[in-house]
This record gives structure tokens, sequence and C-alpha cells, in this order.
């Protein structure tokens, strides 16, 4: 049999098969059953529980659940992904029983939204939305004075702002510090007049970028950095506004970097107080650093919310090329498209492209 000039011929791939085994499917949601065989799989011959944390989250359609390894050594490894299950509390807690959380109990490091739902809180605007304290959000009198708030004792059903019974416990809970900084360069922005210098020049820099979204902080993390790096945005300030705005830098490098500094508390302080002389209002997130910075961890960057945020863009060119069929199949050709990447591993197809020595 031949074949005309031009013929393309395309066979079934099965890359995929080694990973299927360890993902099941139940009413559109998809999730592993067996943590530890898929990282085996993967390369990972010694699993333990307390060098993982999980990461919780949705897009606009989208709700995923992936584990993320606390150094930051390996890639993000998905582990459950639903385009029907929406951030509800009754979903959260059928994602937490199908995939055996108390039986692993790893650390989790979520969005502030999805806390709400993990210890059955009362989400949106609350009285008391810490699950630490009783801190008050509406004594606006007191934000920037009271340090020692009531401590929550229990989250019982019944109690403030609590609706329904804990998913998980307390101590498994990490802030999260790439929300922290957004919720600090929201309120800075939020202080800022719209007749200041400063003010003007973010309408001049932004041109894409409405009056009103950049009165209410909405920048991304490339943007953040751009005005890190620009030297005019700080010469457009005024002397309180660079104040507050070094002291931001200072927390970021100092605290809620890789290395916390040896005086980070004395830089925790001083953020606080510049926030308070610029005229911030005091939010959930800020709060966290008035009365509980003391229980973050050292290294906040090891174990933070970047690398999951991370994980919708990557996720996101597989979910393209399976164009909505997203089911166990895309979840396993996901989890072989990573070890292949893997440089320590041998595979049976090398690739021979030629590549630049140094």
């Amino acid at each position: 049999m031949f074949f005309g000039k031009g013929a393309k011929v395309s066979y079934f791939r099965s890359r995929e098969s080694a990973f299927l085994p360890y993902f099941r499917s139940d009413s559109s949601f998809v999730y592993c059953h067996n943590i530890q065989g898929l990282l085996e799989e993967l390369g990972i011959p010694i699993y333990n529980s307390i060098e993982w944390r999980m990461f919780i989250d949705s897009s606009k359609r989208i709700l995923k659940c992936v584990l993320l390894y606390n150094s930051n050594l390996y890639g993000a490894v998905p582990i459950a992904h639903s385009v029907s299950l929406r951030e509800e509390y009754g979903n959260i807690k059928r994602v937490i029983e199908l995939l055996q959380y108390h039986k692993h109990n790893w650390i989790i490091c979520v969005d502030l939204k999805m806390l709400c739902f993990l210890f059955g809180q009362q989400h949106g605007y609350t009285k008391y939305p810490c699950y630490l304290c009783m801190w008050d959000s509406r004594a606006r009198d007191q934000h920037w004075v009271e340090r020692n708030w009531p401590p929550r004792s229990d989250l019982k059903p019944g109690d403030p702002n609590i609706l329904h019974e804990t998913l998980v416990d307390r101590e498994k809970i990490i802030f999260p510090h790439l929300h922290i900084k957004l919720g600090l360069m929201r309120q800075f922005f939020k202080a800022l007049t719209t007749e200041s210098n400063c003010f003007n020049y973010l309408v001049w820099a932004f041109l894409g970028l409405s009056i009103q979204k950049i009165k209410a902080g909405l920048f991304d993390g490339p943007q953040i950095r751009q005005l890190n790096k620009n030297e005019r945005f700080s010469g457009s300030i005024s002397e309180l506004e660079e104040n507050a705005w070094l002291s931001y830098k200072n927390l970021v490098k100092g605290f809620l970097g890789n290395a916390r500094a040896e005086n980070y508390i004395e830089i925790v302080l001083k953020l606080l107080e510049s926030y308070r002389e610029l005229g911030c209002n005091m939010s959930i997130k800020m709060q966290f650093l008035h009365n509980h910075f003391a229980n973050s961890p050292e290294n906040l960057a090891a174990v933070s919310d970047k690398q999951g945020e991370r994980f919708h863009q990557d996720l996101k060119v597989m979910e393209e090329r399976y164009q909505g069929r997203w089911d166990l199949q895309m979840l396993a050709d996901y989890c072989w498209s990573i070890k292949r990447e893997c440089p320590q591993l041998e595979h049976a197809r090398k690739s021979y492209k030629r590549k630049f020595l140094p």
C-alpha cells in the first residue's frame, strides 16, 4: 500500500498510561487516590507528608488542588481538578474527604477566602473575620491601638462568624505571604488622594488601567515589580508616602522573602507605623502583621502560595491542548510532562536537538 506525497500519518499517544491508575473520576471531579504511588512514579522514592504542603484555589471556572514541596525543589504535582465544583463549603469538604487529607495532614497555604471554607466561617465583610482571635473589623478606633484581642479558643458552629465544623487543624495553616503583599499594596494605593503627585504619576505610567482600578490598588505582580524599579515613581511621592513605600520594600525583603532579617520585628513595626501615619485602614491581611506575625514560619518564601498561583499558568497550556476534555488523561499527561522535564531521569527516547554549549 502506497501513500501519496504529503500524506500525514498519526498514531495514538499513550504516554500518560503509567499515571492513569493513580487517578479516579467522580462526577466531573478528578482526584488522586494514591498520593505515595504517584510521587514514586514521578521519581520521588521517599514520601514524607511533612515535607509537602497542599494548595487549593479556583479560577473563574476551574477548581484545582496541588501538592507543593516545601523548599520548592520539585515541581507542582496536581492531585485534583474539577470544572463543576465551585468554592463552597460542601464542595471543599468533599475534596478533603476524597483526597484523604486526615491521613496525610499536609500543611496548607491558601488565600483567605479558602480559609473561610476550611474553618466553616462566614465569608465576606464580617465583624469577626480572623480565625485566631476576636478581632473586630468594625472597631476602627481600636485597630492601631489594641494588640491583645481575645483569642479564639475553639472554632465551633454557633460561635461568632462560625457556621460549620472545621475541616482542618488551625496549626496546619500558613499565612499566604503573596496575598499579604498584595493586600499591603492595595492599602497603600487606597490611602493616596487623587490630587497627589504620586497618584497622577500612576495614571500616566499605567495608561491601560482606569482611575478606579488605580484607586482600588488593583495591580498585578509585574506592575508592582515595575514600580519597585522605577526611580521616577520614588521621586513623585511625598515624605509620608516615601516612608510607607520604603517600609513596604524592606518588609518584602526582610520578612516575606527567602531570608528573615535579624531585626524583622523592627521592620514590621516600622511598616505598621508608617501605614498608620499615611491614613491606611486596617484590613484583615494587615491585621495578621499587627497581631499574629510571630506565628509565621522563618522562611515564608519556601512555603508560600506563589508557587501554587503559578500552577494556574502552567496547567493552562495543558487545558488548551485538551480543549475541554479535562479528565483523567489530562492530569496524567501533565504528570508525564513534569517527569519528562527532570534531567536526572533516563528516558527511552532521547532528544537530539542541537544545543549551544558554553
